[in-house]
């Protein structure tokens, strides 16, 4: 409290004595009791409303005791069933959440992870991949600025994801490793990789990469077989032993008919094996009777050159190729989609062969676009501009029609430059993506499709799509969710297939590990997306012949469906929407492969470095009361006293209001008792 809010409360005391002896003592002549009580109560009714006038802040702290954190994440993937260890997981998990002593001393809280890390101690042991990198990176944001050792039972053998090394370093906590799983070392063969492409080209051969580990003492002779349907494609005798414990086969097979195609690679199993499962592999290959060619002409060259090339290679059945534009004529017949980068004066005679052949196309412009040339040339629609630039940020279209989107947080894209104006069609369009200038949307396309008279055209209007690409990978990790816009934009427009008004996105196979999502997206007779749409999709395994029915959820702009969990078999299926006579079939294969039940061990050597790297320990999980000791014992986990310090103002003290009520009542009371009102 300062010094002259001092003051002002001294000063308020001695004005509200002297109001009172005033009122009772000068104005009332005689003393007596009476006046006395009632000059008291209406000094103290006068100095609380003057102090509530005043309002004087006073200091409030607050102490409290904050206990560190114990974070216990257990592995649910279906690894710890294979190994028959569930129970004692689900017996270790027990035993700490009811400890009496560590519940003294910790905030105990629970995790489960597979694929995900969910707050759960439910436990099932079904997770069908194990994403320990994904476990120590979000841990890391939750409990980045607190004391929180993390006990991770798990058998430490990671089937997705980077190195959990890595993430577990940037994890600054100590990590306690509670082992699962059996440590002694059986004589085993296994396929521990197995490297394919995802699509071939008729008549083609195709390389198959396979890498065969042997652990053991003694030396073993075996054969490794590729089989398709019940006849044998590749064999290969592989002989190993302990100081030779590995091979490496590199081979070709022929592609010989269109469509998925499977096989199976085995590693005949010794006759002592305790584990068989990982000794074979199901693959599959799509086979392809030609392959997209994309032609991207330019004049200048651009970091956009080449993100645009790996994003659209990156699915096999395309290639794209470099061009000038006085070298593109001679090879027009070869594409099925040109992309016209920074087009300027020299690009006239590829617009006027496109023009004449109605070829698709994509103009990607910039700072160097001609407008002038490329308003001369199109009759569908103009560029009215400036002499000036400027950035603009991307805002996604949630109805776009044409094909289904997914939104990569285009919100964190860095902004494109573009030429400042704006642009005006003459014939129907649809935007993907809006400008967005200083944080505000606006109505004009920053990336616009049109489809006039059988052709598809696509307008970027901006150049530095490079930057996107490393902004998704920062994102996501990868490129993978940017490459995908990039080739279903591509796909879109290398097409002529008429628009759906139900659009289905899925892949023609998976691996039984795989996370199976079906996308739809669904729109009234208008092309509008109808987000109040019942889809449901009906699914057949030919095999079996068992059914399957389920509705889609609405997430974002999507209609998705998960199918995973479902065994390996060749499906028929048919989305429907439930109030139109509106439907889509397709099919897809599930190949059979369970990477949970590829390991015979716990990853010991792996866990224990991870302990050491975080000043932790490692435990088996029947080194239960070592662990609890060693928690109960360490200095470093000690509950800390807090204090929280407040600014209160006295208006905030409503106990004042009741002491004035109360003055004010017990004053006109007595008075009235008295006979003096």
């Amino acid at each position: 409290m300062s010094t002259q809010t001092l003051l002002y409360i001294i000063l308020a005391g001695i004005v509200a004595l002297l109001l009172a002896l005033f009122q009772y003592k000068y104005k009332t002549k005689g003393a007596s009791k009476s006046n006395a009580l009632f000059a008291f109560l209406r000094f103290i009714t006068l100095f609380s409303v003057l102090l509530l006038l005043i309002n004087p802040k006073f200091e409030q702290v607050k102490y409290y005791t904050e206990k560190p954190n114990l974070v216990v994440a257990v592995d649910n993937s279906a690894s710890i069933k294979h190994l028959k260890q569930e129970e004692n997981a689900k017996v270790f998990l027990n035993s700490i959440t009811n400890n009496s002593q560590l519940k003294d001393k910790f905030n105990i809280e629970v995790f489960a992870f597979g694929n995900t890390l969910n707050t759960s101690d439910s436990l099932s042991f079904t997770e069908t991949q194990t994403h320990l990198d994904k476990v120590f990176k979000q841990l890391g944001q939750v409990y980045k600025n607190t004391i929180s050792p993390t006990i991770l039972v798990t058998d430490g053998n990671q089937t997705i994801g980077n190195d959990y090394q890595f993430s577990a370093k940037k994890y600054n906590q100590a990590i306690y490793p509670v082992i699962l799983g059996d440590t002694v070392v059986y004589s085993d063969l296994q396929i521990t990789k197995l490297n394919v492409n995802k699509y071939a080209y008729l008549k083609n051969k195709f390389p198959v990469e396979a890498i065969v580990v042997y652990n053991g003492e003694e030396e073993v002779t075996s054969k490794f077989v590729v089989t398709k349907s019940n006849t044998t494609v590749y064999s290969k005798v592989v002989k190993l032993d302990k100081s030779n414990n590995s091979e490496v086969l590199n081979f070709t097979l022929s592609a010989n008919s269109v469509g998925v195609q499977s096989y199976k690679a085995q590693i005949i199993p010794l006759s002592i094996e305790k584990n068989k499962t990982n000794n074979y592999k199901n693959f599959a290959v799509e086979i392809i009777d030609q392959k997209s060619k994309i032609a991207i002409v330019s004049t200048v060259l651009h970091p956009d050159l080449g993100a645009l090339k790996k994003s659209i290679e990156s699915n096999e059945q395309r290639e794209v190729v470099f061009l000038k534009p006085n070298k593109f004529l001679d090879q027009i017949n070869d594409f099925q989609l040109v992309i016209l980068y920074q087009p300027n004066n020299s690009f006239k005679s590829v617009f006027e062969a496109l023009e004449q052949q109605n070829t698709n196309k994509w103009i990607i412009s910039g700072p160097n676009t001609d407008w002038n040339f490329v308003n001369s040339t199109s009759k569908n629609y103009r560029f009215l501009l400036s002499f000036e630039t400027e950035d603009y940020q991307p805002s996604l279209n949630t109805n776009y029609s044409s094909f289904i989107l997914d939104d990569l947080n285009f919100e964190s894209f860095p902004p494109l430059q573009s030429t400042f104006g704006e642009a005006y069609f003459n014939v129907p369009f649809e935007v993907i993506l809006f400008k967005k200038l200083s944080g505000i949307k606006t109505e004009q396309p920053l990336l616009a499709t049109l489809e006039t008279n059988g052709r598809r055209e696509a307008l970027l209007f901006g150049q530095g799509i490079w930057k996107w690409r490393a902004q998704s990978y920062l994102n996501d990790d990868g490129f993978l969710q940017f490459d995908n816009f990039i080739g279903k934009l591509v796909q879109y427009l290398a097409s002529n297939k008429r628009k759906n008004r139900l659009n289905i996105d899925y892949n023609s196979f998976y691996n039984g590990s795989d996370n199976i999502v079906i996308s739809a997206q669904f729109f009234n007779k208008n092309y509008e997306f109808d987000a109040n749409a019942s889809l449901s999709i009906s699914l057949k395994n030919k095999d079996s012949g068992q059914t399957l029915n389920r509705p889609f959820i609405l997430k974002g702009n999507n209609y998705k469906v998960n199918l995973s969990g479902l065994e390996a078999g060749n499906y028929n299926f048919t989305v429907s929407e439930s109030s139109e006579n509106v439907s889509v079939s397709g099919g897809f294969k599930i190949i059979e492969y369970n990477v949970e039940q590829q390991f015979l061990n716990a990853d010991v050597t792996k866990l224990k470095q991870v302990a050491i790297n975080s000043n932790g320990n490692a435990y088996f999980v029947s080194d239960y009361n070592a662990l609890v000791q060693s928690l109960l014992d360490n200095n470093r986990y000690q509950s800390i006293q807090k204090s929280n310090k407040s600014v209160v103002p006295l208006i905030d003290w409503y106990y004042l209001l009741f002491i004035i009520t109360l003055s004010l009542a017990l004053e006109w009371f007595i008075r009235k008792y008295q006979g003096l009102i």
